[in-house]
């Protein structure tokens, strides 16, 4: 059974950083996709940004600029690297990988930018 574990949420402050860890494990032959997104309360699961299996990246328009997506294959790891973060960034950070042809959710880190 496929796992994804996430690590690297927390309580920052209004321009501050944080880095998302997302690694996956249990039996993987190929991973096509893995991604980040985002559940505020109230609001909708959003995609935030995802990497494909040729590099190929895309970001919401709210991020761009601030976030960068990458992917350690050997470790079937992505990281989200978060700059200049913004109160509204606010939320639980879920990872999302298609593995092998199925779907796999992370179980959630929260993110909480606030002074």
């Amino acid at each position: 059974q496929v796992q994804l574990v996430e690590s690297g949420g927390g309580l920052v402050q209004p321009g501050g950083s944080l880095r998302l860890s997302c690694a996956a494990s249990g039996g993987i032959v190929s991973i096509y996709r893995m991604g980040w997104y985002r559940q505020a309360p109230g609001n909708e699961r959003e995609l935030v940004t995802d990497i494909f299996s040729g590099d190929k990246t895309r970001y919401a328009d709210s991020v761009k600029g601030r976030f960068t997506i990458s992917r350690d294959n050997a470790k079937n790891t992505v990281y989200l690297q978060m700059n200049s973060l913004k109160p509204e960034d606010t939320a639980v950070y879920f990872c999302n990988a298609i593995v092998d042809q199925r779907n796999y959710w992370g179980q959630g880190t929260q993110v909480t930018v606030s002074s």
